[in-house]
């Protein structure tokens, strides 16, 4: 329901596109690999991506759509250098944090490059039940 609007769909579409390049990439850090996702996701769902997080840090605020947080996302993972800075970049700028670093997480997550540290955490945070679909899920992958 949440993302039952045209600009949601598009938002959704976006990340998963993200996901997906960063997935099949060689390297999902690399400058080429950024630059490749950047170039494709503001063509393909134009979205402006040139803004630093330093430039909006300041003066961002709540911001639930879509286009006020999709794009925030994507430019915490292309200013990240690993997994754990894209998240914390993510963070860094407030408001809707907990979203844009959950979709930042997925994309620079992609590669399957989550430090162990953080992966197991996380999984023990997990109900039992939960870490049976993880689990189920992964076998799939």
């Amino acid at each position: 329901m949440t993302h039952n609007h045209p600009e949601g769909i598009k938002g959704a579409q976006a990340i998963a596109t993200c996901v997906f390049l960063a997935r099949t990439s060689k390297d999902v850090f690399s400058e080429d690999t950024k630059s490749s996702i950047k170039e494709y996701v503001e063509k393909t769902f134009g979205y402006n991506l040139d803004f630093t997080l330093n430039e909006i840090r300041s003066s961002y605020t709540f911001d639930v759509s879509c286009q006020g947080s999709c794009p925030h996302a994507i430019r915490a993972y292309l200013e990240g250098k690993d997994f754990e800075d894209a998240v914390r970049l993510a963070v860094s700028i407030g408001s809707n944090s907990d979203t844009i670093a959950c979709m930042a997480g997925a994309i620079a997550g992609a590669a399957g490059q989550i430090p162990p540290k953080i992966a197991v955490r996380a999984y023990n945070l997990l109900t039992p039940a939960l870490q049976e679909v993880l689990d189920n899920f992964e076998l799939t992958v």
